[in-house]
């Protein structure tokens, strides 16, 4: 069950918020629709929901807002937009990587693209996949981690008929097992024919909040859909007829040739058609929207932004003590406010000569317009308990506009409130707690939305291994740094002066770096890059997580990739050496460790500068950027630094290091901390080592500053 309470957004500089104190209830078994036109503040009440965007209510999802849940993909399946999934990774690759995110085993993946039937194309990349074929996948991603409650914008934009039939009807199964279904429409049709109930929205106002069956009959009515090469003439006559009849009918023109004829039916359209000779192309029936129809009350001010101490309701009573007596009879319980009183025109129909209206156009009178009394609670009445419906279940029940705060939510002071208070709303009450009367400086705003950052995957390890080899470019990275090494370690053979360390590395003295620590630099700086890029991690969170467990894995990862391409470069030089030119040029040094030591060394932190630059500018350019700028500006600096005669050396640094240690060293020991200090002394290794530290402080510097905000 999901109970959204206050969801208003941030003020647009001088327009009014997106959303406004939208207020609703999505219950368990059941498919709820949040409708509205483009613009209506759909997406941005589902992004206030979700927690990614910054705004003020709250969110309550089985009794807990989603910061406060463990594993929020397991409790809540988000489909926003597109999957955002790298374009070269299968299908099958995809959900294999997010089953290490959410923690469920991999097997999972094979079942869910046999529900959403993906099984024929799970080696199609993602980047090939049509419109129809990435909304299923992006509906299997939402159901990896078999959470209770959906959360879908716009899930059949753009599908075809067959498509969207199909996704309504997973959707629907999800809801019988007990789920939760909240999903965004801009079609009254397809919500009345699709949703157990439906939430229409306005203006970033909430407008209306009904079963399916009543906003079928009191949103939606019949009409003829004529289409005609003298559709203008053809409207005039019916106009002309309707009035000599003295009875009331609607004509729109909808464009070129196409009318839509209110209030009528086929034979009495088709029979003015016949005597005035017009050709007529179609004639059928048809349902369409009612629409906003007239101008909206005093209690709707579009053009300027309400105050949060003028409540809507209090507007309606005004408009309904000036007159309105259907509305006046439905405060009291005697009809219901979508019924017109008798011998009223509702709006959006035509009265001729002010003239009674036909035992036809009552039946078309209970079309409620969608610019209807707003359903949610006052703004400056902030409370926690849900919207009420009244007996009708077309409508919510407006607060009073004086009195007890609590009686427009209380049951037993509302003859129309029939549903019973779930049992949620203690937790509810206790977290928004309703001003004192007494108290002004007490605040009416609902709580602030914060924009957490998303939670490391589960199983990071292997989260990043399925990451990095689920896409060719860490296979192709890897390939051209060891061709890059082999033919520029065959040049420098030839020319002959180069050594041989330098050599087996193919590494000139000109270059400030070798391919295979350039290749390793870029790996990493993709570790972190593609996150940004194609934030697979972010879907339901709206900011790539950076914690520390994701860090060490991806650091783990660089490491293995670097040490793994650097064994394989100097042993493919060696290879190719021994072929080329005989053995004179591969025989191993007498200091070969050290050697060792130091190549490890390099390419580790080359990879490691990349995921670490990458993590903090957002960009795998800026990782690759800041691996070449150890050697081109880094190293140089520590040069400049450390030039000129030395007062003093660090003689038996090992032993004094030795003696700060409780426990006993091993034997030997001393020899391998001396050769790591004579590596860090290095201008490389220095630059390398401060370029290093630099970078983790600035990681650790933007992931507390985001948890702080």
């Amino acid at each position: 069950m999901i109970q959204a309470i206050g969801l208003t957004s941030n003020p647009r500089e001088e327009l009014p918020p997106a959303v406004d104190d939208v207020s609703f209830e999505a219950r368990a078994g059941r498919v709820t629709a949040l409708l509205g036109a483009e613009g209506a503040g759909k997406t941005t009440a589902l992004r206030l929901m979700l927690e990614l965007q910054q705004g003020r209510g709250i969110t309550y999802f089985r009794g807990r807002p989603l910061h406060r849940i463990a594993h929020p993909s397991r409790e809540v399946g988000v489909l926003l937009g597109d999957v955002p999934g790298h374009p070269a990774r299968t299908v099958r690759g995809h959900l294999r990587m997010l089953c290490a995110a959410v923690g469920v085993p991999v097997q999972r993946a094979d079942d869910v693209l046999e529900v959403v039937g993906l099984v024929s194309l799970r080696n199609e990349r993602l980047g090939t996949l049509s419109r129809g074929m990435d909304r299923r996948l992006g509906l299997g991603c939402a159901l990896l981690a078999d959470p209770h409650t959906l959360v879908l914008d716009a899930p059949t934009e753009g599908l075809s008929v067959r498509e969207g039939a199909w996704l309504h009807g997973i959707l629907r199964a999800h809801a019988r097992q007990g789920g939760t279904v909240l999903l965004t429409t801009g079609d009254p049709k397809e919500a009345a024919r699709t949703a157990d109930r439906v939430v229409t929205l306005e203006a970033g106002r909430l407008v209306a909040d009904q079963d399916a069956a009543d906003f079928a009959r009191t949103r939606l009515r019949p009409r003829v859909a004529v289409l005609s090469p003298y559709a203008a003439r053809l409207g005039t006559l019916l106009t002309k007829e309707a009035r000599a009849s003295r009875r009331s009918i609607e004509v729109v023109i909808e464009g070129g040739n196409r009318l839509s004829v209110y209030g009528s039916n086929c034979a009495d359209v088709g029979e003015v058609a016949y005597r005035h000779g017009i050709l007529v192309h179609q004639l059928a029936d048809e349902v369409g929207d009612a629409g906003p129809a007239g101008p909206p009350g005093p209690w709707r001010q579009p053009e300027a932004w309400t105050p949060s101490d003028a409540t809507p309701a209090s507007g309606f009573l005004q408009e309904s003590a000036q007159g309105d007596t259907t509305r006046d009879e439905s405060a009291q319980g005697d009809t219901t406010r979508d019924e017109p009183a008798q011998g009223e025109t509702p709006r959006g129909e035509t009265q001729p000569h002010g003239e009674a209206e036909s035992a036809e156009e009552d039946a078309l009178g209970e079309t409620q317009p969608l610019s209807a009394p707003p359903v949610t609670a006052s703004p400056s009445l902030p409370s926690p308990l849900p919207l009420v419906p009244s007996n009708e279940g077309d409508d919510t029940v407006p607060p009073s506009s004086g009195g007890d705060p609590h009686s427009a939510t209380n049951p037993s002071t509302d003859p129309s409130a029939t549903l019973p208070v779930p049992p949620v709303l203690p937790v509810l009450s206790a977290s928004l707690a309703l001003p004192s009367p007494h108290d002004d400086s007490a605040s009416r705003l609902p709580p602030p939305i914060t924009v957490h950052p998303g939670r490391s995957p589960l199983r990071p390890l292997r989260y990043e291994l399925r990451r990095l080899t689920g896409v060719g470019v860490g296979y192709f990275t890897l390939a051209a740094a060891l061709v890059a090494s082999t033919l520029l370690c065959v040049v420098l053979a030839r020319a002959g002066h180069t050594p041989q360390p330098r050599l087996l590395a193919a590494w000139p003295q000109e270059l400030p770096l070798p391919p295979a620590a350039l290749g390793a630099g870029l790996l990493g700086a993709l570790a972190f890059g593609d996150e940004f890029r194609h934030p697979a991690l972010a879907v339901d969170r709206g900011t790539v997580p950076r914690r520390v467990g994701l860090l060490v894995a991806k650091l783990l990862v660089a490491a293995a990739t670097a040490l793994l391409s650097g064994a394989l470069t100097v042993g493919a030089d060696a290879a190719v050496l021994h072929l080329v030119y005989g053995e004179e040029l591969t025989k191993v040094p007498a200091d070969w460790l050290s050697l060792s030591a130091s190549w490890a060394a390099l390419l580790t932190g080359c990879a490691w500068a990349g995921v670490l630059a990458a993590g903090v500018f957002r960009s795998t350019t800026a990782g690759l950027a800041a691996v070449l700028g150890v050697p081109i500006v880094v190293v140089p600096l520590v040069q400049k630094a450390v030039e000129g005669p030395a007062v003093r050396s660090a003689a038996g640094l090992s032993g004094r290091l030795r003696d700060l240690v409780l426990m006993q060293w091993p034997f030997g020991a001393e020899r391998y901390v001396a050769g790591g200090v004579r590596m860090i002394v290095q201008p490389v290794g220095g630059a390398l080592a401060l370029s290093l530290t630099a970078l983790l402080c600035a990681y650790v510097l933007t992931a507390m500053r985001s948890r702080v905000r």
